[in-house]
C-alpha cells in the first residue's frame, strides 16, 4: 500500500476513529453497498462510478474548516471537503490546487502558481486571492488560527500576496528550511464566503462549509452523521463514488459490530480487535505508521497548582513504565515503540537518547517530598469506549497510588472530552492521555511547546526552549539547526511537560468491496489523502 507519511504537520487528538450503528432512522442507517461476501467484491475489481462509502468516526467534527480543525474527526472530513495547495509523501511533492512552487536563489522569496480553471463547490472560481486571504486570516491574531505561529520566523510574519489570477508571491523575513512544511498545512478557505467574518473559527457558515476538495457538503445529524455528496468539477476528475458518510458513535464494541454487519466500510481498529475483523475475512487489514507519538499530558494549568512544578512531573512520570503501557493499551510492540523524545522517528533531527524518566517508584517518592507535596489528589479526563484510553487511565490509577497519589478518573464521552482537552482556559483536570502527528519538519512543533501558543495545552514554559525553537525556525545550517533540536529534546525531556510513552502504527479496517485503497494514499491522520480514487468494485 502507498503511504503518505510527511506533508501533514497538525495538531491530531489521539481519538480512534470508531463508530458504531446510531440506531436512529436515517440516512446512514442501511448500506446498501454491502456485499454478501468478498469473495464476490473481488469479482470485480474495475473502477466504476457510484454507490457510497462509510467511514466510522468517534465523535461529532469540532469544526469543518481547515484553519482551525485540530482533532481527527474534523481533520477527516475537512481532507473530502478541502483540497490543499500540494501534499509531500516520502519526501515528494504531489500538487492539487498548486501547480507549482518555485523558490528564488535567496530562498527569500517563493512563486506559488494555481492551477487554472479552479472552482469552489459553488461554482465561484477560486483564484490567488483565496490564498492571500487564507494566509492573511491565519496571519490575524483576531481570527486565533493554531496555525498562526508557524507563519511567524523570529516573530515576523510570512507574506503572501497575489501577482495575478494565478500567482501567488510569498516573501520571507529571513530563510526557513520550515517554510514548505508550513506551506503544506494549507487548505484554502473562500474569500467570498468569509471576508466579512469578525470570527472565522465561531462562523456559522461553517455549518455548510463551501471547499475546492472531491466532496462535497449535504447533511449533517448531530450524533448520528455527516454525509458529503460527489463533487463533479473537482479539478482532480470527477470522483467515483456518489457519496461518502461518516458515521458518528462513541463506544468500540458497538462500532465493530457495525463493521462486521457491513453498516460500516472504514474504521480505524484498536490493536485488540484486529484479530476479530480479520477472522471475518471481509477486510483489507492495513497496518501504517502515522508519525504519532501517544503521550500521557500533565495540565499545569490545573487548579492544584502541583504541576506547575517540574519535580511532581518527573515524579509521576517515575511511577510509570513504558514497557508496561504498550503491553497494556497495545498488546505488543508491534503496534507500538517506546517514547522518549517530543519529536517522532519521522521528523528531522529525532533523538531518542534523552533524559528519561520510568519506572522508579522510590525515586518518584523522594521528588514527590522534597516538592512538598503529599496527599496528591488528581483528575484523569477519559473518553469512554475508548479502549485504549480505559486500560492505561487504569494502569496508571493503580501506579500512582502506589507512590502515594490518588487519582479520580472522569469518564465523558469522545466529543465532550475534546471539548474539554482544548479548551485553554480548563483548570478542572490534570491528566490526560492524548497525542499528535506533526510531520516531518521539527518546527511544526513549536505550536505545542512554545509559551502561550495556541496548542500548548498542557501550559509549559521554558524561556530558554521559547529561544531555541525560534532559532531552529530560521536557522538556515542543517548541522547546527541539528543541534538546536537536539538540544531542545533534551530539555523538554528533562522539564516532563509531558509522558512520552510510545510512537504508535495505526491500523485501519477497509471492506474488499473497495478499490483504489492504493491510488487514494493511506496518510497520517485523515486515512485516505484524496477520496476521489475510492471505488466501489
Amino acid at each position: 500500500m502507498k503511504r503518505g507519511l510527511s506533508g501533514i504537520a497538525v495538531l491530531m487528538l489521539l481519538t480512534f476513529l470508531i463508530s458504531a450503528c446510531s440506531g436512529g432512522n436515517n440516512a446512514a442507517s442501511t448500506n446498501t453497498n454491502a456485499a454478501p461476501a468478498a469473495t464476490e467484491a473481488a469479482a470485480s475489481t474495475e473502477p466504476k462510478d457510484g454507490g457510497s462509502l462509510i467511514i466510522g468516526v468517534a465523535s461529532d467534527p469540532q469544526v469543518l474548516n481547515p484553519n482551525y480543525a485540530g482533532d481527527r474527526v474534523s481533520l477527516t472530513i475537512d481532507q473530502a471537503l478541502y483540497a490543499p495547495l500540494f501534499q509531500v509523501n516520502n519526501g515528494e511533492k504531489t500538487f492539487y490546487l498548486a501547480e507549482s512552487l518555485t523558490p528564488s536563489e535567496d530562498n527569500l522569496t517563493y512563486t506559488l502558481k494555481l492551477k487554472d480553471g479552479l472552482t469552489w463547490h459553488d461554482g465561484e472560481k477560486l483564484t490567488a486571492d483565496d490564498v492571500v486571504f487564507t494566509i492573511d486570516s491565519i496571519l490575524d491574531e483576531k481570527q486565533n488560527s493554531f496555525l498562526r505561529a508557524n507563519f511567524l520566523i523570529n516573530d515576523q510574519p510570512i507574506t503572501a500576496t497575489k501577482v495575478d489570477d494565478l500567482t501567488v508571491e510569498f516573501k520571507l523575513p529571513q530563510v526557513s528550511p520550515a517554510f514548505e512544511a508550513t506551506l503544506v498545512q494549507v487548505s484554502p478557505i473562500p474569500k467570498h464566503i468569509f471576508e466579512n467574518e469578525a470570527d472565522i473559527e465561531k462562523s456559522t457558515k461553517n455549518a455548510a462549509p463551501v471547499g475546492s476538495g472531491p466532496f462535497k457538503f449535504k447533511e449533517y445529524k448531530a450524533g448520528e452523521y455527516l454525509t458529503l455528496e460527489r463533487f463533479d468539477n473537482y479539478f482532480g476528475g470527477k470522483p467515483h463514488l456518489d457519496s461518502v458518510t461518516y458515521r458518528i458513535a462513541k463506544d468500540a464494541n458497538a462500532a465493530n459490530l457495525a463493521l462486521q454487519n457491513g453498516e460500516i466500510n472504514v474504521q480505524y481498529l484498536d490493536p485488540k480487535d484486529v484479530a476479530t475483523i480479520q477472522a471475518t475475512n471481509n477486510f483489507e487489514i492495513l497496518p501504517y505508521s502515522e508519525g504519532r507519538l501517544a503521550y500521557l499530558m500533565f495540565n499545569a494549568n490545573s487548579d492544584t497548582g502541583a504541576l506547575a512544578k517540574k519535580e511532581v512531573r518527573q515524579a509521576l512520570s517515575l511511577a510509570l513504565s513504558r514497557d508496561e503501557l504498550i503491553q497494556t493499551a497495545y498488546t505488543s510492540s508491534e503496534y507500538a515503540d517506546p517514547a522518549k523524545s517530543f519529536l517522532t522517528p519521522d521528523a528531522l533531527y529525532f533523538t531518542n537518547d534523552v533524559t528519561t524518566f520510568d519506572n522508579d517508584a522510590a525515586k518518584a517518592k523522594e521528588l514527590l517530598a522534597a516538592a512538598g507535596e503529599s496527599n496528591l489528589k488528581l483528575r484523569y479526563i477519559v473518553q469512554s469506549g475508548n479502549k485504549a484510553q480505559e486500560a492505561i487511565s487504569l494502569y496508571v490509577q493503580q501506579k500512582l497510588k502506589e507512590i502515594g497519589v490518588e487519582v479520580e478518573l472522569q469518564n465523558m464521552d469522545s466529543s465532550a472530552w475534546v471539548q474539554k482537552f482544548i479548551d485553554l482556559k480548563a483548570t478542572d483536570y490534570e491528566l490526560a492521555l492524548t497525542g499528535y502527528i506533526m510531520g516531518y519538519d521539527p518546527d511544526a512543533y513549536r505550536i505545542l511547546f512554545t509559551t502561550g501558543a495556541s496548542s500548548n495545552y498542557s501550559h509549559y514554559s521554558n524561556p530558554e526552549v521559547d529561544k531555541l525553537l525560534n532559532e531552529g525556525a530560521s536557522e538556515a545550517d542543517a548541522t547546527k539547526r541539528g543541534e538546536i533540536y537536539k538540544q531542545v529534546q533534551e530539555t523538554i525531556a528533562e522539564d516532563a511537560p509531558i509522558y512520552p510513552i510510545a510512537y504508535t502504527k495505526t491500523v485501519v479496517a477497509v471492506s474488499k468491496n473497495y478499490g483504489g485503497i492504493d491510488e487514494a494514499v493511506l496518510k497520517p491522520v485523515v486515512i485516505f489523502e484524496d477520496l476521489s480514487k475510492i471505488y466501489l468494485k
